[in-house]
This record gives structure tokens, sequence and C-alpha cells, in this order.
């Protein structure tokens, strides 16, 4: 072979070798960008944002098993008399609406990063860091509602209603499922809360409905238009909870008179589970006079008539037994649960001071209060810095609050000798709420924390 023929082979070879190079690059390009579209598409069946908490590289390094524990508010929400409505529609009817009011709420959750973890029918269960991005979003989507039943009046349409639920606590997130079928989920105490917190919406005929977790959490729950609803025993639950009404997106009347009796209607529900029914009643009167619309002062009116008729009290039972003392409050830790048990013998003494109706002077508990969140929560800030708890700023900030919402109380009574009997009351509450879920639940947590390291073998 000539020296112009190898030439010509040996460049004939490289060309070859760059068109398969090409090739491959071109089938590799193509391979990532169908790789990167199926991902996108998968995102829209399963949401990165949820899948991201578990830190996954892709999402098919996905496991089954994966899991991750978060401090996070729940939203549940759903549409009034769903039901009824749908039996009015065809199949296809039915699915053309439920993706018209959802595709309504999705971008204003997502604005308030918001994470929705799934949809279940007209229903929407969502995840958010931030206890406020959750009521504001919340608050946007009942604006929206307003903004889509305008759209639906004009074409002929009822107009329709949600109920929105929110609590905060722990939650588990994670992957379930088999082998052939895997799906993310959100488990916990809270998520179960959370939807028995917007079944409630139907009974208060309120839309937008907040546990006593969330608004603790709350940066400024001033800036909100929030009463107190009632003390509830929700379904599985043994310990009662307070929840709240956030009125801000009533319809401008309605929301302006409810400003207004907002002490008149709190005085009442005060009244009616402590069975003081004919100042409840007065109270009660005084809201509906001002508005008729305001069904839940209606509700407790008729509660109050229906006491005097029969007798029935619809109330958790706290103001007719004190608290008493359970092993589910006990951490492990002997100075800890040395002080949660004095703590609990002044709840009872408070207990004692509001049956009898002696609230008159309540310096000695403030005093109390005051020794036993220094030293306790000083010990237990000091525990969980030593053994890097991961959740140390959500537990530390409720300690903060906890002292800030009983030195309100303290101020309340301060600067007025009226109702001290109620700001005894509110304090009570305060109190048993910290004793089941902060000690009963947190603390227990923190010492789990601390057990299981001190459990697993030395490197």
């Amino acid at each position: 072979m000539d020296q112009n023929s190898a030439a010509d082979t040996n460049t004939q070879a490289q060309n070859e070798l760059q068109t398969l190079l090409h090739k491959v690059i071109v089938a590799h390009q193509q391979a990532l960008a169908l790789l990167q579209q199926t991902e996108k598409a998968y995102g829209r069946l399963v949401p990165h944002q949820l899948l991201n908490l578990l830190q996954p590289t892709s999402i098919v390094d996905v496991k089954l098993g994966d899991q991750v524990e978060r401090y996070m508010t729940i939203m549940f929400s759903d549409i009034r008399d769903f039901t009824p409505l749908s039996e009015s529609m065809t199949p296809r009817e039915n699915f053309e609406f439920i993706n018209s009011y959802l595709s309504q709420m999705e971008p204003v959750i997502s604005r308030h990063s918001g994470i929705i973890d799934k949809y279940i029918g007209d229903a929407i269960m969502a995840l958010f860091d931030k206890s406020d991005d959750a009521l504001n979003g919340a608050l946007a989507m009942l604006e929206r509602l307003t903004f889509y039943n305008a759209g639906r009046e004009r074409a002929g349409y009822a107009p329709i209603h949600i109920g929105i639920g929110l609590n905060t606590g722990r939650v588990m997130i994670g992957t379930v499922g088999g082998i052939n079928r895997m799906d993310s989920t959100v488990i916990g105490d809270a998520v179960n809360l959370t939807a028995r917190l917007q079944e409630a919406n139907k009974t208060y005929h309120a839309p937008l409905i907040i546990s006593q977790h969330t608004l603790y959490e709350l940066e400024d729950s001033s800036r909100y238009m929030i009463r107190f609803l009632d003390r509830v025993k929700v379904k599985g639950k043994s310990q009662p909870l307070s929840i709240y009404e956030v009125f801000d997106h009533d319809p401008q009347p309605l929301r302006a008179c409810k400003q207004e009796t907002l002490d008149h209607f709190e005085r009442g529900v005060f009244y009616y589970h402590v069975k003081d029914i004919e100042k409840a009643i007065s109270m009660f009167r005084e809201c509906i006079d001002l508005s008729s619309d305001d069904f839940a002062a209606m509700l407790y009116l008729e509660r109050c008539y229906e006491y005097q008729a029969n007798g029935q009290h619809h109330s958790t039972g706290e103001m007719e037994t004190p608290p008493i003392w359970h092993d589910d409050y006990l951490t492990g830790h002997e100075k800890l649960d040395t002080s949660h048990r004095e703590l609990l013998t002044h709840i009872n003494t408070l207990f004692e001071k509001i049956q009898a109706n002696q609230c008159d002077d309540f310096s000695p508990l403030f005093s109390y209060l005051d020794k036993h969140t220094e030293a306790t929560f000083l010990l237990e800030e000091q525990l969980m810095r030593e053994h890097n708890y991961p959740f140390f700023d959500s537990h530390s900030k409720e300690h903060q609050r906890f002292i800030k919402r009983y030195r309100q109380v303290q101020a309340a009574l301060k600067l007025s000798s009226n109702n001290p009997r109620q700001h005894a009351y509110g304090l009570l509450l305060q109190l048993i709420d910290w004793l089941s879920t902060h000690i009963g639940k947190n603390d227990r947590h923190v010492m789990r924390h601390i057990q299981n390291l001190a459990a697993q073998p030395s490197r």
C-alpha cells in the first residue's frame, strides 16, 4: 500500500470515528433530555419539593422506606357539600369541575411556599415550613375562591364554599408501598389532627380554623383577625384542643361585627364552658344583635338553651375534674419529671381557684412560673445542645412563646380587674396544653433522641 492509500485509509477511519462519536454524543444528549423530561413529568405526579426533603440525587435514587422527620404546618381543605354537588354532574363534568377548581388553588399554595402532598378528590393536603406562610396561603385561597365564584356565577353556576384547617407539628415524610408500587406520603398525629380539624369547619360554619399549635407558631398573631372558637376533643385523641377562627376574609360587614364583638364572644365561650349560662346567653345575644350572620354565636346560643332545657352540655369536661398525672408525661429525666410534677400541682391549685371563683391574687403563680421556666428551660436547652437535637430551634421557640403568653395574661390582669376569672381560665388552658403537648410529646421526644444516641454502639 502506497503512502497516499494509507493516508486515505487513516482519514476514512478518523471520519468514521468522529461520526461514531457524534452519534454517541447525540444519543447521550437525547437520553439525557428524555430523562429530564421524564423527571419533569414525574414531578407533576410526585411533588419534587417533598422528595427533595429526602435529599435524593435524582428521582431514580428514591427508595422504598426513605424517610425524614420535619416540623411543619399541615393544611387540609375541601369543598363543602361536594357530594350532592357531584351527584348533579356526569363523571366527565365532575373531572372538569375538580380540575377547574384545583387549577385555581394550586398556584396560590405554591406562591406561599406550600408543597401539595396529594389531591383526594376535591380535597387538598399541603405542607408549609412556616405557619405564617400556611395561614397567608389559606387566606389567599379564600380570596381566589371569591374570584372563581364570580366567574361561576357569570356562567350561571352556584358559588362553592370551602373549609380549611391548619395544624402544626412533627411529621414523618417518606415513601411507602411495595416493590411494584411506591408513593410519597406524610404521616403523624399532626396530620390526623389536621384532617379532624378541617371537619370542624362544618360544625361552626367557619371557612378557616387553626389549632392552638399553629396559633402559637405565628410570628405575630395580632396581624390576623382571630377569635377563640371552642375547646374540642377530636375523634381518636384523648387530649382536648383549643381551636380558633380566622375571619380576615369574611364579608366586610360580618368581619367588622366579629371584630367589634370579639370580647363579648370570647367571654360568652368562657361563661358557657364554666356553665354560667345566663351570662353566656347575654354575651351571645349581643353578638347576634349586631350580626345575625354570626353562625358560631348562634350555635352557642342554641347550646345554652339546650343546657337550660335538658342539662346537655357540649364540652370536654375539663372544668369538672382537675388534671391528673399520667405516665405519658414521664421523660425519664429525674429533674425534669420532678419539675413537671410540681407544675401540675400549681395547675390544680389554679383549677380549684377558678372553680371556687377566688381569682383575686395570682402573684404566687406567676412568681413560680418565672422560676420554673428559667430553671427547666435552661436545663432542656442545655441537654438539646449537648446532644445535637435536630429540632432545637422550634423547641426553644416554644419556650419563648410560652413565657410570652403567660406574661400577657399577667399584664392583662394588672391593667384591668375585669373578668379575672376569664383570664385565669385562659391561663389554665395554656398550662394544661403545655403539660400534654410540650411536656407529654416534645420533651419526651428530646429524651428519646438522647436515649437513642446513648444506645448506639461507640465507634
